[in-house]
C-alpha cells in the first residue's frame, strides 16, 4: 500500500510504502536568508512533513542536501546539527550544484523510518 501525503499542484509532500516514509525535496519559505537560516527553515518544514506521515526527525534513514556554495558548508552543518540531536544523525551526502533557483541555497531530501 503507497500513501500520499501534502499534495501540491505537481506532486506529493511524502509518498509512504512499507514503513519509510520519503520526502521530497525542500527549501526554505525566505530565500532572503543566509545559507544558516535558509538550512534552519527548510528542516523546520521537513519536520512538519515528517509529523503529517506520522513519524519524526528522530526516524531519519537518510538525507541528501544539495547547495549552491559548498564554501557555506559550514554554516548549514550549524544549522543541521542544531536540530539533530547526536544520536539521530541519519546517513548524509551533500552534493554541490550549479543552480537551484533564484537566491535558493539548499535543497533537502530525507528519508525516514514510520
Amino acid at each position: 500500500m503507497i500513501t500520499r501525503h501534502m499534495r501540491t499542484p505537481i506532486m506529493h509532500r511524502a509518498v509512504e510504502h512499507a514503513g519509510t516514509v520519503y520526502v521530497a525535496g525542500v527549501i526554505g519559505d525566505d530565500v532572503t536568508q543566509s545559507m544558516k537560516g535558509q538550512t534552519a527553515s527548510a528542516l523546520a518544514k521537513i519536520e512538519k512533513v515528517l509529523a503529517e506521515a506520522g513519524t519524526s526527525k528522530k526516524n531519519l534513514l537518510s538525507a541528501t542536501l544539495y547547495i549552491t556554495d559548498m564554501s557555506q558548508k559550514g554554516a548549514m552543518n550549524e544549522a543541521w546539527n542544531e536540530w539533530l540531536a547526536p544520536d539521530d544523525l541519519p546517513a548524509r551526502a551533500t552534493i554541490g550544484v550549479a543552480d537551484l533557483g533564484e537566491n535558493v541555497l539548499i535543497e533537502i531530501v530525507v528519508t525516514a523510518a514510520r
